[in-house]
């Protein structure tokens, strides 16, 4: 079978939707950090409903850390599937907003100095939580973290986002261009401001007058939404199959997309509006409700299924004790903390509860489970701050942090291994082997970094003792039985 290029393109099986523009007129508007699944399933194709209107916003993809997208998109001259899985079938597209695709470790200066043309306007990311290097408790730059103390020692060589996007705007601002406006399509709270708070420190911490240059630079804030689960064997034969060609990595995604961006874009921007994206003046709403909403249920269920014996989300939703503990987390939990005049929360969770059943979108529970430590202060502890505030119960956010303790010990319920992929896992593992069996050793030992917890919650007593009523019954009765308790 032929591989999916520019050549093969007008191959492909009859029906199958390829790009409406002339590729070769298309011109690099758009950098972006963190060239991933998500990016591939969202943004890139935003811009690739639009390429048609306005060639000149194509996307330049640049790897941090793995070479590997490059290497399957470089043959296919940055041409992949997108395939929308539901219950009537899975629904293919090929997407050719993606120009080219960088590998950062080798091609560093190339891409630096692509991210200094003129022509480049908007320089976004989605690197994770992690790619920030910044202290999830607190939202700052994290001074000490390896590649920061690299990237401040090698200016000119950075290895991280924020060194990357610092040692561009520098050579901007040397040779009197306007800055690109930075565009985080994280999942972080007000992602923009975030971004910026990091972004300026590291600036400053280079030289204070690039620090006070790059206060001017715009960090828009978005909120973004599409579960992307991981692209396997099976998936890829299945596309080649519909496609009638091979795709060395395609993506698969569920129907629903959302982004809600703030609309700050001094260089300009693509008509991100004609294309159902939503252009408002705040953000932050709409953050919350998403992190608070599903990604709190997600990790939720992500850390207490897998624990559980389930490998994917929908085999979670099937189970009747865990819809409802996520039902009742939502509903008594997440949505009394939201400030969300206008919107039907209630609509919002059941649309959730059905995207999580879709059994087409095999979403490991594994995969949602990555990098906790980075996630659980935007998902869920800062639901529990609020709860705590005002008062409130928190026993299904509780369940959330607590199996989150039992997963990281990296040991399940059958005394297998987990493997458990997060940026604090060796100091997890140790603090998880002083402890043993005993839950609130573990308990003491992981909120103890402060990092993840802050210094509030370890001195909290309501929250020690809804963590750890939960993590006793997930060490004592298991994570079915803890879970039905709470849907009882």
């Amino acid at each position: 079978m032929t591989r999916l290029n520019s050549q093969t393109l007008s191959t492909l099986a009859a029906g199958i939707k390829v790009p409406g523009y002339e590729r070769s007129a298309v011109t690099p508007g758009i950098v972006h950090l963190g060239i991933g699944a998500f990016h591939r399933a969202h943004m890139a194709v935003y811009v690739d409903d639009l390429l048609g209107e306005d060639p000149s916003w194509g996307i330049v993809g640049a790897s941090l850390r793995r070479p590997d997208t490059k290497e399957a998109l470089e043959p296919q001259n940055g041409l992949y599937t997108i395939a929308v899985c539901d219950a009537a079938g899975t629904h293919p597209r090929v997407i050719g907003s993606i120009l080219r695709v960088m590998d950062a470790n080798t091609e560093r200066e190339e891409l630096l100095a692509l991210m200094a043309d003129p022509a480049i306007r908007i320089v976004s990311l989605t690197v994770t939580e992690k790619g920030y290097c910044y202290a999830p408790a607190t939202g700052e730059l994290d001074e000490k973290h390896p590649d920061i103390v690299y990237d401040l020692a090698h200016p000119s060589e950075p290895r991280s986002a924020p060194g990357m996007l610092v040692e561009a705007l520098a050579r901007r601002k040397t040779a009197g261009v306007a800055p690109f406006t930075v565009m985080s399509c994280d999942n972080l709270p007000s992602n923009g401001e975030t971004a910026k708070r990091i972004v300026t420190r590291f600036a400053a911490l280079r030289d204070p007058k690039l620090g006070e240059w790059v206060k001017d630079v715009a960090f828009p804030s978005t909120m973004v939404d599409r579960i992307v689960p991981s692209t396997t064997d099976a998936d890829r034969d299945e596309v080649a199959q519909l496609i009638g060609a091979e795709d060395a990595w395609p993506i698969m995604t569920e129907p629903f997309t959302q982004w809600v961006i703030e609309d700050r874009f001094p260089s300009g921007r693509p008509a991100f509006e004609k294309v159902g994206a939503q252009l408002v003046a705040d953000v932050e709403p709409f953050e919350h409700m998403k992190l608070r909403m599903l990604n709190g249920s997600h990790s939720t269920m992500a850390y207490s299924g897998y624990l559980g014996g389930y490998q994917y989300i929908n085999e979670v939703m099937a189970d009747p004790a865990y819809a409802q503990m996520v039902h009742g987390l939502m509903t008594e939990e997440a949505m009394p903390t939201l400030d969300m005049a206008g919107t039907d929360l209630g609509a919002y969770r059941d649309q959730l509860l059905e995207r999580f059943r879709n059994p087409a979108l095999k979403h490991r529970t594994w995969q949602i489970a990555m990098d906790g430590s980075q996630k659980l202060p935007q998902r869920l502890l800062g639901t529990i701050r609020d709860r705590l505030a005002a008062g409130d119960s928190i026993d299904r956010l509780a369940l959330g942090v607590a199996a989150w303790m039992r997963y990281v010990t990296g040991v399940d319920e059958q005394g297998g291994e987990i493997d458990v992929r997060d940026p604090h896992a060796l100091k997890m593992h140790a603090i998880a082997a002083d402890a043993g069996d005993d839950p609130e050793a573990l308990f003491d030992g992981l909120v103890g970094l402060s990092e993840v917890f802050g210094t509030d919650l370890a001195s909290n007593t309501a929250f020690r003792e809804a963590v750890l009523r939960q993590l006793e019954s997930l060490f004592d009765e298991g994570a079915r039985a803890t879970v039905a308790k709470l849907a009882s």
